[in-house]
C-alpha cells in the first residue's frame, strides 16, 4: 500500500503521479515508477528500468516498454541521459527521440538534466535514493528533469535548470512549478563533514538546522529533498509552486530500490515527464 503522499498510484502500483497536476494540466505527463509490476529477477525485482546495474538487458527493455506503453509512448520516443552526478543540462530535440532507450551507448552523454518544449518526447532518468526534480513551465509548456544527488545539489543543478527555462523558454518564475520526487529521507541518509560542509554553504540562515541534523562522531542526517526545495525558493520559485514528496526510498523496500539500503546491488526507478502531442 502506498503511504499518503502527493505521489499517488495510477491504476496499479507500478507508477505514481502527482495528485492534482494531471487535473490542472491536461497536456502534462509526469510520474515516478516503483519496483512493482515488472519482469526482472532478484535483486532487481521486478520493475528495474536501468541498463547499467547488471540486470538482464532483455528484462530492462521489457520493463521500459511496459512503462512507456502505460503512458502512451514507445521506446522510439523515450530519451535517457547518462547520469554522472554533475550539472550538465541538455535540451532534447525531435531528432533525439529514442536516444538511450535501447542501449547505453547512444544515451545523452554525461548529463544529469534534460528538458524540452517539444511534444511527444518521453524524458526519463533513473534513481535509487537521489532526488528527482521535475520542472514545469505551466504557461509556455516546457518540461525538464534533473537528477540531484548530493553532488548535483552542491552544483545547484535544480536552479540551473530553472535559469535555462527562463533564458530559453522565457519562463516567468511565477509560472514555473517544481516537484521534488521520492528520495532517501533524513531518517535514513547519514553523511560526514565533507558532505555537510559542501551543502551548508548553499543554505540561507535559518534553514541549515532544518536540513542538517547533527549526530555523534562527526556524522549528520540530511534532508536532501528539503535542501533542493530551499534552493529552488532561493532561486525565486514561489513556495506555493513547489511540491515535495514525503516518501523515503530507503524506508519502503516493497515500493522502491535504495542504493544505500541494498548496499549498491539494486535496480533503479524511473522519473518521467512529457508534453502530450
Amino acid at each position: 500500500m502506498i503511504p499518503d503522499d502527493i505521489f499517488v498510484p495510477v491504476e496499479d502500483e507500478s507508477t505514481l503521479t502527482v495528485h492534482g497536476l494531471k487535473e490542472r494540466f491536461s497536456w502534462l505527463i509526469l510520474g515516478f515508477s516503483t519496483r512493482k509490476g515488472g519482469v526482472s529477477s532478484p535483486p532487481f525485482d521486478s520493475f528495474n528500468c536501468a541498463l547499467h546495474v547488471g540486470d538482464r538487458k532483455e528484462d530492462v527493455l521489457a520493463n521500459r516498454r511496459r512503462l512507456a506503453d502505460r503512458w502512451g509512448f514507445s521506446l522510439k520516443e523515450m530519451v535517457c541521459p547518462q547520469q554522472i552526478h554533475k550539472d550538465a543540462l541538455y535540451k532534447v530535440k525531435g531528432e533525439d527521440k529514442g536516444r538511450g532507450s535501447l542501449r547505453e551507448e547512444d544515451a545523452i552523454p554525461a548529463t544529469d538534466g534534460i528538458y524540452t518544449d517539444r511534444p511527444g518526447i518521453f524524458l526519463t532518468s533513473f534513481y535509487a535514493d537521489c532526488v528527482p526534480l521535475y520542472v514545469i513551465d505551466a504557461k509556455n509548456k516546457g518540461v525538464g528533469l534533473a537528477h540531484a544527488g548530493w553532488r548535483g545539489t552542491v552544483l545547484e543543478i535544480g536552479p540551473k535548470l530553472v535559469r535555462r527555462f527562463r533564458r530559453e523558454f522565457e519562463s516567468s518564475l511565477d509560472d514555473i512549478l517544481v516537484v521534488v520526487g521520492p528520495a532517501i529521507g533524513p531518517c535514513c541518509y547519514e553523511v560526514d563533514d565533507r558532505v555537510v560542509d559542501a551543502l551548508s554553504s548553499l543554505l540561507p540562515d535559518g534553514e541549515k538546522e532544518k536540513c542538517i541534523i547533527p549526530k555523534e562522531y562527526g556524522k549528520y542526517r540530511i534532508d536532501l529533498k528539503k535542501i533542493n526545495a530551499v534552493l529552488m525558493e532561493k532561486e525565486g520559485i514561489p513556495p506555493s509552486n513547489i511540491f515535495m514528496s514525503k516518501l523515503c526510498t530507503a524506508c519502503h523496500p516493497d515500493l522502491f530500490y535504495s542504493y544505500r539500503r541494498d548496499k549498491g546491488k539494486t535496480g533503479r526507478m524511473a522519473s518521467f515527464i512529457a508534453i502530450k502531442e
